[in-house]
């Protein structure tokens, strides 16, 4: 008998472990993106001066790097100003809404207990994020028009 209470002993807890890993990852990464836009909200990286740096890439070589504006894209999108989010750095306001798709899918797969399939388990979906990335790198550092309007 002993060992019989022993073993669903140690199955609740195991049951009750998991549990709390399918809550205290999702929540950890919740706090921690709340985190960072309490910080870029009130940082204003739209203002020239403030706490957040500039982009080393843009200091140091003059050119934009597919991450150019992206904490003004995210102070924009934080504000509700979505043209001006798109102006400060298009590609990454898409890459964001594809990671906040990313992250529902994963914690909805976490809480049901199975793999929820999203954009990100397609086959070609890490290459064509980074061919996206790599062409938004060099046609934002295009000299002339209508490529130079993409400099942040």
């Amino acid at each position: 008998m002993s060992v019989a209470v022993g073993t669903a002993d140690r199955a609740v807890a195991t049951v009750q472990a998991v549990a709390r890993h399918r809550i205290a990852g999702p929540a950890v990464v919740v706090a921690g993106v709340a985190a960072a836009g309490t910080l870029v909200w009130f940082a204003d990286p739209t203002t020239p001066g403030g706490i957040i740096p500039p982009c080393p890439t843009n200091a140091l070589l003059h050119i934009n790097c597919p991450g150019c504006g992206a904490s003004r894209m995210v102070y924009s999108v934080l504000h509700g100003d979505v043209g001006a989010a798109l102006q400060y750095n298009a590609l990454g306001l898409v890459l964001l809404a594809l990671l906040a798709v990313s992250f529902v899918t994963y914690t909805l797969g976490l809480w049901r207990g199975r793999k929820v399939r999203g954009w990100q388990h397609l086959r070609y979906a890490p290459m064509t994020v980074l061919v996206a990335t790599l062409t938004w790198f060099v046609i934002r550092n295009i000299p002339f028009p209508p490529f130079d309007g993409l400099k942040v």
